[in-house]
């Protein structure tokens, strides 16, 4: 599953991450996050992968679409591993 922009900015904002400290987390550059969570360029799928895995090794978990659209939430304690 790749992350969409919104789940991108949605992610960033309840950990309280800039986009700087997103791009040193995954190795993305800044730019790049901020043209995809702008809507102007979509990013590879590894591009996305690093992303979301930066993510959510600081916390967040992404949920899919499943029917009520999908969306982002920070993680239970001890339920990342």
């Amino acid at each position: 599953m790749g992350i969409s922009s919104a789940q991108c900015r949605a992610g960033r904002a309840l950990i309280g991450w800039s986009q700087d400290q997103l791009a040193m987390a995954s190795n993305v550059a800044k730019a790049t996050i901020a043209n995809f969570e702008a809507g102007k360029r979509a990013p590879y799928d590894r591009t996305l992968l690093d992303l979301q895995a930066a993510l959510e090794a600081a916390g967040m978990e992404f949920i899919p679409e499943n029917g009520g659209g999908a969306g982002v939430r920070l993680a239970k304690p001890g339920t990342k591993g």
